[in-house]
């Protein structure tokens, strides 16, 4: 199938400036075209992930992707989406933000071959110039005017912007426009929200290259959820894309989460899976709800691409894990992972080695009668073995690696005792 009408498929496309020219071009040549990200944090989130990953599609069909950070424009700061003023950063901040988003966007493209991607920094061209000469050389092509009925400006204009914010339009259109000079750039893909930042670049190429210069705009809709949350937050916040700040086990959880009225969608936008593939797992959805075989191709999907098969292969070990209960199975390190947000507990005398002491210390059970009760019942799970002795006391055995205890009591409440 043919590229735009792929895209359209999945529900990609949002807005085009010039929908048959495009086609026209993408018809005859393989074309450059960029996506840009600003380097406001040390981590892109998933809400970054799928203007980059349409960009990988027009790679696959044979096109150059730019790929920009915005080493330049993320000390300004885009006033689009905001209500007030951005804190400023400091050069020193963003440029350590610049490398770790580096790191994530060379896991998505290829940079080899013949139309291996290319990665730039608009601070290379725009944090050497000074301020006349971005007055007489680019200011005077965009009017004041025409920058006011912008709707990221104009929605502004009550609460206030300041001509930092002010100029931002004309430096990411400074950004399209030195593309297509220096790297025969002809295309900008962003979020919906950067269609007036776009349609500036095409203004400023009008204005600044020769005469007959044709460049195109296109845009990606806002990525929903069918209840109307937000997309891309979890219970503990956003779903970052270093493993750091989220887990590869807390990252295949949130797709393997994904509700049954969103799944298929995201499996257009985010997979490369084929339409066959797509069309059979949302029968799947239809007829076999239960089993979430969608949801799990969904994770297996994007985590493999996020963060390589070793990790993909390490969240399902302790997705498995968690839901039969095996948990002494795991390793320190995965078990760092799986159990990042439940409560923990200290240990450090002898006397905690005593399980009623344990319990009742970590606040797993109320009163040392409850944690009596508690383990004769077979409430208290250690390290997923049923534990009835009232008088048990945990041995250098019960420690995982040396480092950890899982202590689980009734179905669901988990606390990690760390050594």
């Amino acid at each position: 199938m043919e590229l735009l009408q792929d895209l359209a498929w999945r529900g990609i496309i949002y807005q085009q400036t010039d929908e048959e020219g495009m086609k026209n071009v993408l018809n005859k040549e393989s074309i450059s075209l960029y996506c840009g990200v600003d380097p406001t944090a040390d981590s892109m989130h998933i809400g970054h992930l799928l203007p980059f990953l349409t960009l990988r599609r027009f790679q696959k069909h044979g096109h150059r992707p730019i790929v920009l950070v915005g080493g330049a424009t993320g000390l300004i700061g885009d006033p689009s989406g905001k209500s007030e003023e951005r804190k400023l950063l400091t050069l020193e901040t963003v440029q350590d933000n610049v490398s770790g988003i580096k790191k994530q966007l060379e896991n998505i493209f290829t940079f080899s071959g013949d139309n291996g991607a290319v990665m730039v920094n608009n601070y290379d061209w725009a944090g050497s110039m000074d301020i006349v000469s971005f007055l007489r050389d680019i200011g005077k092509h965009i009017g004041v005017n025409y920058m006011l009925a912008k709707d990221t400006i104009a929605s502004r204009l009550d609460s206030g912007i300041s001509f930092t914010e002010f100029t931002y339009t004309i430096l990411q259109a400074m950004d399209f426009n030195h593309l297509y000079q220096h790297h025969n750039c002809k295309l900008q893909i962003g979020g919906s929200d950067q269609w007036g930042n776009i349609t500036s670049g095409l203004e400023l190429i009008r204005k600044m290259q020769p005469e007959g210069s044709k460049a195109f705009g296109l845009t990606i809709p806002l990525v929903t959820k069918a209840d109307g949350t937000k997309f891309g937050k979890s219970e503990s916040g956003a779903i970052w894309l270093d493993p750091e700040k989220t887990t590869p086990y807390e990252f295949y959880q949130f797709w393997i989460n994904t509700a049954d009225a969103d799944v298929v969608k995201y499996l257009k936008f985010f997979t490369f899976l084929s339409h066959e593939e797509i069309e059979k797992l949302a029968k799947s959805v239809e007829d076999e709800p239960h089993l979430r075989q969608a949801q799990k191709v969904l994770a297996e999907e994007m985590t493999r691409l996020i963060h390589g098969e070793d990790s993909l292969q390490q969240a399902i070990k302790i997705s498995h894990a968690l839901f039969s209960g095996d948990v002494r199975s795991l390793s320190a390190a995965e078990i760092k992972q799986g159990f990042k947000d439940v409560p923990s507990f200290e240990a450090g005398n002898e006397s905690e080695s005593n399980l009623v002491d344990l319990l009742v210390t970590a606040k797993i059970s109320s009163s040392k009668r409850q944690a009596r009760e508690d383990i004769a019942n077979g409430a208290i799970l250690v390290n997923g073995e049923r534990v009835t002795d009232t008088s048990y006391t945990l041995e250098d055995s019960d420690r995982i690696d040396g480092q950890f205890t899982i202590i689980r009591r009734g179905k669901k409440k988990y606390t990690l005792i760390k050594y």
